[in-house]
């Protein structure tokens, strides 16, 4: 029997979102969501009253990445769930924090079929600066000016300008802020 590739359980797992937040207006589903200046890329974000991050993990995968995105994805996203081939089920549990969840994908005869070993909760601890870092530069000084923390720095580099919006705008409002600007933002690669 062949192996589920990340598109197969992709497709699956779209299917899945789409099932579920397709009728909320507010809920964006986002295919490859870079964080952390790219250095990492979710598989599946969605962006509603949370940032949710999902990563695959498949059959045809393997987990040597896992570490590192993990790193990253703590920072960012407010609940995080991998999507994890039966077989790195044991693995993947010893690696990740214990907030994640899990939802364990099987192959039915070349169909993903998929189930929650293990519902996720919120994260205890985001980081603000790398959370500001999902926001393009226009998106950055468009924040800024609104809450009048512009003066004297339109023209310097992005990091300055992350570190004026988390130095002066706490975490609780960075985070609806951050969420609100992703949902309005043009030119995602939205699954449709």
């Amino acid at each position: 029997m062949e192996k589920l590739k990340d598109a197969d359980v992709r497709e699956v797992l779209l299917e899945k979102l789409q099932v579920k937040h397709g009728e909320e207006p507010d809920t964006l589903i986002i295919n490859e969501m870079g964080v952390c200046l790219g250095q990492s890329r979710v598989d599946i974000a969605v962006v509603n009253g949370v940032i949710h991050g999902y990563e695959i993990k498949s059959e045809s995968d393997t987990l040597s990445r896992l570490p590192t995105q993990m790193l990253d994805y703590n920072k960012v996203f407010d609940k995080v769930t991998i999507v994890t081939a039966d077989d790195y089920l044991e693995k993947v549990k010893e690696m990740i924090p214990d907030w994640w969840g899990i939802i364990v994908v099987t192959n039915k005869k070349g169909q993903a079929r998929m189930k929650y070993a293990k519902r996720g909760r919120k994260n205890p601890s985001q980081d603000p600066y790398s959370l500001v870092q999902l926001l393009w530069r226009d998106e950055v000084l468009t924040l800024l000016k609104e809450k009048g923390l512009h003066q004297g720095i339109l023209s310097k580099p992005k990091n300055v300008l992350y570190e004026r919006l988390v130095e002066k705008i706490p975490m609780v409002e960075l985070k609806q802020l951050v969420n609100q600007t992703l949902k309005s933002r043009e030119g995602w690669r939205v699954h449709e």
